[in-house]
């Protein structure tokens, strides 16, 4: 297969995902061992950004963080709670109040225990609100009224399951933020794929213009 030539924009760190993803698909190491490997590469990177973005896992500054990530509001039609899976050090949890009208109740949840202390102590006032756990296995206390996940938190032999596992916990869920070729709509088309309704979405343009800023969301 080619390679994707636009996937150092997708992925920054790409090659290393892609390596971790070629072990898996070896055998060389199981799935708690992709997590862990997944674990190394990003917790670090995570716990020494200087901004709190950065330290969710977005370059730039605050205005291009509000400009890419901000469009998962759209997904936002009414008051509710709100779980953000990988949460890391909760700036999405704290930023989407701001971003929406409607009355959200944020949550996180992280398979990182760092991440998740982290988190509590940016934002002691919702420490109870965040929690450790797989999010493909993770059994929450509570439904949610939305949900917001990333497929890259899971191998890819697993995405369709992770889906179809948190959709039974929420009323929307809302898959992204992500970056696509503006021409393709390759993960929507996955999601039909497996039988699934895409109820909604929302685009914003990329610095790179053959890239969109890409989110949608699912109804159970």
């Amino acid at each position: 297969m080619p390679e994707d030539p636009y996937a150092h924009l997708k992925e920054r760190a790409w090659r290393e995902v892609a390596a971790i993803d070629e072990a898996l698909d070896r055998g060389e190491i199981d799935e708690d061992g992709w997590h862990q490997a997944m674990a190394d590469l990003v917790v670090p990177a995570y716990l020494a950004a200087d901004t709190p973005w950065g330290g969710s896992g977005k370059s730039g500054d605050d205005e291009l963080w509000t400009w890419s990530r901000s469009l998962i509001a759209d997904a936002i039609d009414r008051d509710g709670s709100f779980l953000d899976v990988g949460c890391a050090n909760g700036y999405l949890m704290e930023s989407l109040p701001r971003w929406t009208s409607f009355d959200v109740v944020p949550h996180g949840l992280d398979i990182s225990e760092e991440l998740s202390a982290l988190a509590k102590r940016r934002l002691p006032q919702w420490a109870d609100r965040i929690w450790t756990g797989n999010a493909l296995t993770w059994e929450p206390p509570m439904r949610f009224t939305y949900i917001r996940t990333g497929l890259e938190y899971v191998p890819v032999p697993r995405h369709e399951e992770l889906v179809r596992h948190l959709l039974t916990f929420c009323e929307r869920l809302v898959i992204g933020v992500f970056n696509e070729q503006i021409y393709e709509h390759d993960t929507e088309e996955l999601m039909r794929s497996w039988g699934f309704l895409i109820a909604g979405r929302s685009e914003r343009a990329h610095r790179e213009p053959s890239m969109a800023y890409r989110c949608f969301w699912i109804d159970p």
